[in-house]
């Protein structure tokens, strides 16, 4: 595990110098405690996050999980009371299962940088990627951004029922499966799914009554089966824009200018792509050379499922095999959802020291 190669000594050193920059830009600094609540993540994430993380239990406290991150609970304490604006800074473990890959540390230091802000989203995602790149300035790093509401915004605009694009956005962070849903809604309904929907008894031909749902719980499943199976099929055009914007890979103001082509037959768009940029010229106000800013069309759809916006990572060059440097990326929705009632536009980062030690220090 990279973790091994750096001694806890220094890792702990350059986590004090982060939370120190993070200092001096404001941030105040907040600590949450290492269990967490399963039910709020849980709420959020359903049972996948089980895959990901380690919970116990006991009688009075019920299902708990070892910190994953910190942006939930930080959420969390803010919307529960905290003044707007603010800025937030921590440091400390998080836990991640690993059983796709045992190499990779199952416990690290994260380091983070929080802003809620809802006076202007683009200076406040551009002050959180400067201060990022700021801190990382010293390190050979590639850097990839990418913008999840102008993917939300596209599937949004799409000529299909509301419930075939509820199950887009729900699987946009699972790529396979998002996949496979765009070519069987593109593909026009299947004559054998039809068959054994529309027949007289589906329960007979599907064999014997199992499970834990009842009947009249089948019943209405297959209902909205028989309503989706009639769903005429996705215009191929928009199929065929949708992958050109999933496949857009680019310097940012060349993918900017391709963008604003595509918002011509995808209006949906048209303000998520203007949102993007303002957003480049405010990073370019902080001194972001954006002409060397690469922008992925799909990225951030393999990272935590509460970004829905602008997105960005900062990875090792040539080391494919390593987990990001930093990622962070804004997450207005979360709010909403952990605010009971009350929302406040929110970006964030997070640096892992052991990583920047390592990618600054390998030869």
């Amino acid at each position: 595990m990279p973790a091994r190669t750096i001694p806890k000594a220094a890792i702990l050193a350059e986590a004090a110098r982060l939370r120190a920059l993070f200092d001096d830009a404001g941030a105040m600094p907040v600590a949450t405690s290492i269990l967490q609540p399963a039910g709020a993540l849980l709420d959020l994430y359903g049972e996948d996050i089980r895959a990901r993380a380690f919970t116990t239990s006991d009688p009075l406290h019920g299902e708990q999980m070892l910190r994953p991150d910190f942006t939930v609970p930080v959420v969390q304490m803010h919307m529960a009371g905290g003044a707007d604006p603010a800025r937030y800074t921590y440091s400390g473990e998080v836990f991640r299962r690993q059983e796709d890959d045992p190499d990779r540390a199952r416990e690290y230091i994260q380091v983070g940088f929080e802003l809620f802000d809802g006076s202007d989203p683009a200076r406040a995602d551009a002050e959180v990627f400067a201060l990022i790149a700021h801190a990382l300035a010293e390190i050979p790093l590639r850097v990839a951004t990418g913008d999840i509401g102008i993917l939300s915004a596209a599937i949004r605009g799409l000529h299909t029922s509301d419930r075939r694009k509820a199950a887009l956005l729900r699987h946009l962070w699972r790529p396979t499966r998002f996949r496979g849903l765009l070519d069987r809604f593109a593909a026009g309904p299947d004559k054998r799914r039809l068959k054994l929907l529309h027949s007289d008894d589906p329960f007979r031909q599907a064999g014997p009554e199992i499970g834990l749902r009842s009947r009249a719980e089948v019943e209405t499943r297959l209902a909205a089966l028989r309503e989706d199976a009639q769903e005429p099929p996705l215009p191929k055009a928009q199929v065929q824009l949708l992958d050109d914007l999933l496949n857009l890979q680019d310097r940012a103001p060349a993918a900017l200018h391709h963008l604003q082509d595509l918002a011509v037959d995808m209006p949906a768009i048209f303000r998520a792509v203007e949102t993007l940029e303002v957003r480049l010229d405010a990073l370019s106000e902080r001194g972001i050379d954006i002409d060397k800013l690469d922008f992925e069309g799909s990225y951030g759809r393999t990272n935590m499922e509460y970004y829905d916006g602008f997105v960005f990572g900062f990875y090792a060059e040539g080391r494919r095999d390593l987990p990001p440097v930093a990622l962070g990326g804004r997450y207005d929705a979360l709010t909403r959802v952990l605010g009971q009632g009350r929302s406040i536009p929110a970006v964030g980062a997070v640096i892992r020291p052991d990583l920047a030690l390592l990618t600054g220090t390998a030869p």
